[in-house]
């Protein structure tokens, strides 16, 4: 149901762009599956994806989707079971994503480079029955296997769709010369590609699914230390899909270019950023996603932009940075640039500046999380964006300002950012109690606490200025502080940490720890080691301080607060 919204309502309507509507419909779709069809039987013949040289059209994409499908319902798998997908930007990733949510089964989406210690803790907590994973990391899916729900193993090769016989040199070149696929030994797994053999003889039956069904558990991290299931519904996602498609087409409908609508999909598919904008908007605009399935190697990223006119361009502040103090970057053809969006971590303004300074087209940002599906608000596209801020609330999305009180701010007044609106997920998976924790009822409905301070200016655009979580932010990644100190605290010869985060020019933020020594043998180097084997490398301390005693409150709790102020007081903050 949609509530009709005026201009008087919100500040923030009277400075949205021209033709873009106050609200959406978030059932324009029935569900994704619906969504996926549409633009399969119409756009058929054009590239969907193109990766390492090699383009699939929507039509293919069509059966190979649904071949995966019928092999995941011939195995077992009923309506509503979880799968896991890990694995980078490559064209298997939106193949068994669209082939699971055709299954109607509920993905959860998990980041290749996670350690075992870590990706057993999220199979687990979702009771993932199946996960498709590339080689490379089925070694450490081997290591925990044994302790998850997970019946069915299906392994891809990073060379799997490159056609004969780029496929064959490919899988040879990564396990054999570049030595990527550690070895390893899990018994009743199955290969991808004879998934989608078997599934191509079988007869595909599409599930009954609403927009109220779950499509995805998307994780995040937790103020707990654990990382808490996301639940987002077809619906949250079709509504996020609407608002982008709403703000961003309405720029490139007056906009000149040549050819299909091109997309740079440099973030991981994984991410619930790049999901959206990227995988699903992709599929609701009939557009071409050029996947990077390595963006940290700058040269090749360039070469590869090189390639194409593209016209959207979606990232993180430290990407774009990268991209610019890359000697070759200046050269690409921008012309038919029209959209850069940043979100994930706060934009810089050089970076913007210099983003525009050389490709012609502005750099905006926007603001969302994974509970949100993700987008909650973006800059204007029409050239009054306002730098510095997270823009105006999204089409159907209201943005208020919570006091320490549980009264709502004023204009100007500083206070956590909530939100309410049909892309906010359901709650925490199986996790009442913190669900309970971010969600406020009123008069006026249910509203999400982000957790973020923030301020509404007299034009309806947000600016965050603090968070209220201990949350640390690296490079667009959520780090708790919590986890870190868990996982250090087990370190042999460790006493007592403590972990904030610090700023960091290039990651926005960088994670810091205090150690007192139990051992007076500790070194920095069998920490190092330590963190490691058990988090993911943006979580890993990148400095370590040691000390003879910790900054705590009279009850014997340890002051994090105390030693991020210590660190501010250095920069000059």
């Amino acid at each position: 149901m949609m509530v009709a919204i005026s201009k008087d309502s919100y500040p923030w309507l009277k400075n949205y762009p021209e033709g873009i509507p106050y609200e959406i419909n978030p059932d324009a779709y029935a569900s994704l599956l619906e969504m996926m069809e549409i633009s399969f039987k119409e756009n058929g013949e054009k590239p969907a994806y193109t990766n390492m040289g090699t383009e699939i059209t929507f039509g293919k994409l069509d059966i190979l989707s649904r071949n995966f499908a019928a092999y995941l319902q011939s195995i077992g798998l009923q309506q509503g079971d979880r799968i896991a997908i890990q694995m980078p930007n490559l064209l298997q990733y939106p193949v068994a994503m669209m082939g699971a949510l055709r299954a109607g089964l509920i993905i959860v989406n998990t980041n290749p480079l996670y350690t075992p210690r870590e990706m057993q803790h999220q199979f687990k907590d979702s009771g993932a029955k199946a996960i498709v994973i590339l080689a490379n990391f089925a070694a450490n899916l081997e290591k925990i296997i044994a302790n998850t729900n997970i019946q069915h193993i299906i392994i891809s090769e990073i060379g799997d769709l490159l056609g004969f016989p780029k496929k064959l040199v490919v899988n040879a070149v990564v396990k054999y010369v570049k030595k990527l696929v550690p070895p390893f030994h899990i018994s009743k797994a199955t290969s991808f590609a004879t998934a989608l053999s078997i599934g191509s003889g079988l007869t595909y039956k599409r599930p009954h699914v609403s927009g109220l069904d779950l499509a995805f558990i998307q994780y995040t991290g937790g103020t707990t230390g654990v990382s808490k299931g996301a639940m987002l519904t077809h619906r949250n996602l079709i509504a996020n899909v609407e608002g982008t498609n709403e703000w961003l087409m309405s720029k490139m409908k007056n906009a000149k270019t040549s050819g299909q609508l091109t997309l740079i999909a440099a973030l991981p598919l994984y991410h619930v950023f790049a999901l959206t904008i990227n995988a699903l908007c992709g599929v609701r605009w009939g557009g071409l996603n050029v996947l990077i399935t390595n963006p940290k190697d700058m040269p090749a990223f360039v070469k590869e932009l090189k390639k194409f006119r593209f016209n959207i361009f979606t990232g993180l502040n430290t990407l774009f940075n990268g991209l610019l103090n890359n000697p070759d970057f200046a050269s690409i053809d921008f012309e038919d640039l029209k959209i850069t969006i940043a979100g994930g971590m706060a934009l810089q303004k050089i970076v913007a500046e210099r983003w525009e300074k050389v490709t012609g087209c502005p750099l905006v940002e926007g603001y969302g999380l994974s509970e949100t599906a993700p987008v909650l608000s973006v800059n204007p596209l029409d050239g009054h964006h306002k730098g510095g801020t997270i823009g105006l609330p999204f089409p159907s999305t209201e943005m208020r300002i919570l006091l320490d009180d549980e009264t709502w701010a004023a204009v100007g007044e500083k206070g956590e950012i909530c939100a309410k609106g049909p892309q906010i997920m359901l709650g925490y998976y199986n996790r009442p109690d913190e669900t309970a924790k971010v969600f406020l009822e009123d008069a006026s409905g249910r509203w999400f606490k982000t957790g973020d301070i923030g301020i509404e200016d007299t034009d309806g655009f947000f600016k965050i200025v603090d968070r209220k979580k201990d949350m640390i932010l690296v490079s667009g990644f959520n780090v708790y502080p919590n986890e870190v100190e868990d996982v250090v605290a087990q370190c042999p010869g460790v006493m007592e940490v403590a972990c904030v985060g610090i700023p960091d020019e290039k990651s926005g933020e960088m994670v810091k720890i205090y150690v007192v020594k139990k051992d007076p043998e500790l070194t920095e180097e069998k920490i190092r080691a330590f963190c490691k084997e058990n988090l993911t490398a943006y979580k890993c301390p990148k400095k370590i301080e040691f000390r003879a005693e910790l900054p705590k409150t009279n009850v014997g709790k340890i002051l994090r607060r105390a030693l991020r102020e210590e660190e501010m007081a250095k920069v000059g903050h």
